[in-house]
């Protein structure tokens, strides 16, 4: 279960990232930056993904709940690599043009999905264990 806490370690340090970017790319224009980020809106949705993700991550670490331990891996995984999908839509303004991004996102939101909806019957296993 450790590798959720990874995992949130990651998005964590994605979303210092993106702030960092933002901030330059926002308040102080630098020309490499500027052109590095070419669509702002879409890194905000990168930045708070990010956050959310690592959040679910350090929650379901600490929900007292033992987890099947690949669901942990499926969320730490799809948990970087979805917001991910906006941090590189961000730089690439063709992105949702290409068939790469298109495989990266379904194969992502696959195994995020896998990892959320797996772990979330844990805990409804869990939850009528208890109640029985």
């Amino acid at each position: 279960m450790e590798v959720l806490l990874i995992g949130s370690a990651a998005c964590l340090t994605a979303l210092i990232t993106t702030a960092w970017l933002m901030t330059l790319a926002k308040w102080f224009p630098i020309e490499a930056v500027d052109r590095f980020v070419v669509d702002y809106k879409t890194m905000i949705r990168a930045h708070i993904d990010y956050a959310l993700m690592a959040l679910f991550g350090a929650a379901f670490y600490g929900a007292g709940v033992d987890l099947p331990v690949i669901a942990c891996w499926c969320v730490a995984v799809g948990g970087f690599s979805n917001p991910t999908v906006f941090t590189i839509a961000a730089f690439d303004p063709n992105f949702w043009n290409k068939k790469i991004w298109r495989a990266y996102t379904a194969l992502s939101f696959t195994v995020s999905s896998v990892g959320f909806l797996w772990i979330a019957y844990a805990f409804a296993v869990h939850a009528i264990k208890r109640l029985a």
